[in-house]
């Protein structure tokens, strides 16, 4: 009940924030949509619609960290979260409570995305359910990262993080615009070492039907995403008891 409280009030944050809800919403979809159109000029396997929409779907999903990082941060920065302090909420119910209303917009996220490509031409399956629940350990991952930095940093330093570094780490080192084999080297041993290729594999195994294929690369999704909300509680933690002395 006090973590579906505070919950509930940070939903109503988040949809007060309506301009950064419109881009991080929209953004992917104007990106699906021009990518088509590349497509439809200069035909390229890797952006066709069924290919390249769960890769979107992902890189979407990297706008979450933003609002969640946010909403931490500028609560850390008012007289809000000290008045927090003194009610009988644990650590896990403020973390819960900021997690609870974004995966419902990640979820709306992924729909809209999967909606445009259907109204783009891509033909429905019933694949594309499936690839939806693959995509929520990714939404995990990074509204676990966007809590970690909402912990840590102020909400102009968040900003940069998941705004600028996480995003452009996301569209260049998850295989979404090219095929990272025909790159090689340091960059795609660096890509493998990092969640965000697999969450994409994982995506576009589930939306081809390669059913096998499909956890060895969503375990790397979610033990990042384990490890990253693990910390997030302990930094979240620790900022709690020295912000209340």
């Amino acid at each position: 009940m006090k973590a579906g409280s505070f919950a509930l009030r940070n939903t109503k944050e988040i949809l007060r924030d309506r301009l950064n809800l419109i881009f991080g919403i929209g953004f992917p979809v104007v990106v699906l949509v021009l990518l088509t159109a590349i497509q439809s000029n200069i035909p390229v396997d890797l952006f066709r619609l069924d290919s390249l929409t769960p890769g979107v779907a992902v890189f979407g999903l990297s706008f979450i960290s933003l609002f969640s990082g946010f909403t931490i941060a500028k609560d850390r920065s008012s007289s809000l979260m000290l008045r927090l302090f003194v009610s009988p909420m644990t650590a896990k119910d403020y973390i819960l409570g900021y997690t609870v209303p974004l995966l419902p917009m990640a979820l709306a996220q992924s729909i809209l995305c999967f909606g445009v490509a259907l109204l783009l031409g891509m033909e429905f399956r019933m694949q594309i359910v499936l690839v939806l629940l693959v995509l929520l350990p990714a939404a995990v991952l990074f509204i676990a990262i966007g809590l970690l930095c909402g912990s840590l940093f102020t909400d102009k330093q968040v900003g940069g993080i998941c705004g600028a570094l996480l995003t452009n780490l996301t569209a260049w080192l998850s295989g979404i615009w090219f095929d990272l084999d025909l790159v090689g080297g340091g960059f795609k041993a660096a890509a493998d070492c990092l969640p965000f290729a697999h969450a994409v594999n994982a995506g576009r195994f589930a939306m081809a039907g390669e059913y096998g294929r499909i956890m060895p690369e969503l375990a790397w999704v979610i033990g990042y995403a384990a490890v990253f909300y693990l910390l997030a509680v302990i930094v979240f933690t620790r900022k709690m008891k020295s912000d209340a002395r």
